[in-house]
């Protein structure tokens, strides 16, 4: 049934389009165990190449070690090229004053993108996705935050979106893979957490399907937003010369609204806009004047 959806989400979301060599993020949790099994079983129907990349973040000493000695193990009981470093990130966190979580982020994709010279499969299932549209719903976000997890992201795929984590562990223990338990992740301190062990099994009670109907809204929506993305896009790419938007004849708000966030989050070489930001923005587009930006930039209408 699993290795169904993993053909399902790779057909219908084109996840082999741009290269059939194949880079596990492996952790050693039952997810990304589960990915490289599945991948490693059809690895001839897919026409794949495939190897396995492990990053220690060094945040939780021995068992830090034990998930890397037992992802290498994994790799070589498969006989899979194993890619695997070291990175200190409460350190990195600290250099770079973000949180521990996005420097953890940040320095894995790096790493992976360095090791890999094809696609990265990372294990994110229809479960990750619920919690993510939850906690986005919950600090403020648009439509963009709405789609969740996206299947596809450049060079990065998620063949388990369609799978739930109930649907993992039972293939774990149908086909008696080991792995092992981040301890992380069983405490609440986290909002994730907060959010697993508590709202999404009310959720389930509500509706079984809760986390399979949850990814279908988002793949929808996800649709949605690449339309008015390329809408966005479009209109730029007709309206920008010499570093300055024409704004003489805006879409409409949504595509408006775009534009103005990806004109000036290119302007100030990639700085991210908040929505309080982008509707000053359009304010300005439509009743002229100035608004302050982030990296001490300004956006000014010009007759």
């Amino acid at each position: 049934m699993i290795k169904n959806s993993v053909l399902k989400a790779i057909k219908q979301f084109s996840m082999l389009e741009k290269s059939h060599n194949v880079t596990v993020a492996l952790s050693g949790g039952a997810d990304s165990v589960s990915l490289l099994h599945i991948l490693y079983e059809l690895r001839d129907e897919l026409g794949i190449t495939l190897s396995a990349a492990h990053l220690n973040h060094m945040i939780r000493g021995d068992e830090a070690l034990r998930d890397e000695n037992f992802a290498r193990q994994e790799c070589e009981k498969l006989g899979i090229p194993f890619f695997c470093e070291r990175a200190d990130v409460p350190k990195y966190a600290k250099e770079h004053r973000v949180s521990t979580e996005l420097a953890a982020r940040e320095i894995r994709y790096e790493f992976l993108s360095n090791v890999s010279d094809g696609l990265i499969a990372t294990a994110h299932t229809a479960s990750d996705n619920i919690e993510t549209i939850i906690f986005n719903l919950a600090r403020g976000t648009g439509l963009k935050g709405l789609c969740g997890i996206p299947p596809v992201r450049e060079n990065i795929i998620r063949p388990l979106i369609f799978c739930t984590r109930e649907e993992i562990e039972a293939y774990c223990s149908e086909n008696k893979l080991s792995y092992v338990t981040d301890s992380t992740n069983l405490s609440d301190d986290y909002s994730r957490n907060k959010i697993r062990h508590t709202i999404v099994p009310v959720l389930k009670e509500i509706n079984a399907a809760a986390e399979k109907n949850a990814v279908r809204t988002a793949a929808s929506l996800y649709e949605d937003e690449l339309f008015l993305r390329s809408c966005a896009d479009r209109f730029l790419c007709d309206n920008v010369s010499d570093g300055t938007l024409d704004i003489t004849n805006l879409p409409a708000e949504p595509v408006a609204k775009r534009s103005l966030k990806l004109f000036a989050e290119s302007a100030m070489n990639g700085a991210v806009l908040d929505s309080e930001h982008i509707a000053s923005l359009y304010s300005v587009s439509q009743n002229g004047g100035r608004t302050s930006l982030p990296e001490n930039m300004t956006a000014e209408s010009i007759n």
